[in-house]
């Protein structure tokens, strides 16, 4: 679970986030993100994970395995810089997807948005 601080929970901030944010896919999600001004504010991150993905089961293991996998990377990565939001989408192939595979993508995707 991500501490409170850090979580993306203003649907305003995820509008913001997606529309003007740096983008990266995969064939198993997308991650948008937007670097803020540079004021004290925590790096924040949201997940979105539609109806399109599977049935509330599905959805809810899709989100836990991101949330997990998001902080590991985050982890790994040093923590985000600043005051940054990133928000993680899951695409409808994320359903399907082995942990390892959501792994892949999500590592590959951070990578891309941060350099």
């Amino acid at each position: 679970m991500l501490p409170a601080a850090h979580r993306l929970t203003d649907a305003d901030s995820f509008r913001v986030a997606v529309r003007s944010g740096r983008r990266s896919g995969s064939t198993t999600v997308v991650v948008h993100l937007l670097t803020g001004p540079g004021d004290d504010t925590p790096a924040q991150v949201g997940f979105v994970v539609s109806k399109a993905v599977g049935i509330a089961v599905v959805r809810n293991r899709v989100k836990r395995r991101l949330r997990h996998l998001t902080r590991e990377h985050l982890a790994q990565l040093g923590g985000l810089p600043g005051p940054v939001v990133l928000v993680v989408r899951a695409l409808p192939a994320a359903a399907h997807a082995s942990y390892e595979e959501l792994g892949r993508d999500l590592g590959r995707c951070l990578a891309r948005v941060t350099a």
